[in-house]
């Protein structure tokens, strides 16, 4: 079965709404979300509600985490933004829709594993805040054998805005380097990130996402109207300009 794999929405979901026309328009029927649904940007509730209603699973991402609880370790715009988006969740005037939110980000996975493979935020090793960076691969060895030595196959993670299928060897590649597309192969164990749906940090500002099948997975990139993202993120005095301006750079 085709499958969908978004990730690391935080929030925007102009961007995200693209996505997911894209994904109807292939006939994707599954839909699975890595993480940080909220958290950075300006329409968190929508967002929520998309992924309740589109998404086959999710699973629990660190920008999820603390709006639920506290904010670990967050710089102070990431820090602010999260307290917003609890204010976000706690003005919902209809009782219902507040429980049905809180209880659906309470309930997600930190991590699954499926017969497609294992599926975190962030890492096999720490799941919810560990970021896997591709220079890792040069310059933290044990750290990549490490989380390699977690999974049995494959992984899906996000948490670094970044796309790109990380191999056992171990090495990085991102999806110019494959031509768009990775094939399976049972000799290699790999993990793969389909970038960020609203925030994109691989210096390209459209949004990122991954079409899975048995064989392969595609990388997909998507244009949205970035500038009416900013100019929300503007008119919220909680939430840094820079969170806005940020996008236009894909950083």
């Amino acid at each position: 079965m085709t499958t969908a794999l978004i990730s690391d929405i935080h929030g925007n979901v102009d961007a995200l709404k693209i996505v997911l026309a894209d994904i109807e328009s292939r006939g994707i029927e599954r839909i699975i979300c890595l993480g940080d649904i909220i958290g950075y940007g300006p329409n968190p509730l929508e967002c929520v509600d998309l992924v309740m209603a589109k998404c086959e699973f999710a699973m629990l991402g660190n920008h999820d985490f603390a709006v639920l609880y506290e904010p670990t370790s967050f710089n102070a715009s990431a820090e602010q933004s999260c307290y917003w988006t609890r204010q976000q969740f706690e003005k919902e005037e209809d009782p219902e829709k507040r429980k049905k939110r809180y209880t659906y980000l309470g309930n997600l996975s930190i991590r699954k594993q499926t017969e497609m493979g294992l599926f975190v935020h962030a890492s096999p090793r720490r799941p919810i805040n560990e970021y896997i960076f591709p220079d890792d691969t040069l310059t933290a060895p044990v750290k990549m054998q490490q989380i390699f030595d977690r999974i049995e196959q494959r992984c899906f993670c996000g948490h670094t805005h970044v796309p790109g299928v990380f191999t056992d060897e171990p090495d990085f590649y991102p999806p110019k380097d494959l031509g768009g597309t990775y094939t399976f192969t049972d000799d290699e164990k790999c993990i793969i990130n389909p970038g960020s749906v609203g925030q994109p940090r691989d210096r390209d500002p459209r949004a990122s996402y991954a079409v899975m099948t048995d064989e392969k997975i595609e990388f997909v990139r998507i244009e949205y109207p970035v500038q009416d993202v900013a100019d929300k993120v503007s008119m919220i005095p909680q939430l840094n300009d820079f969170l806005g301006q940020r996008l236009f750079d894909g950083r």
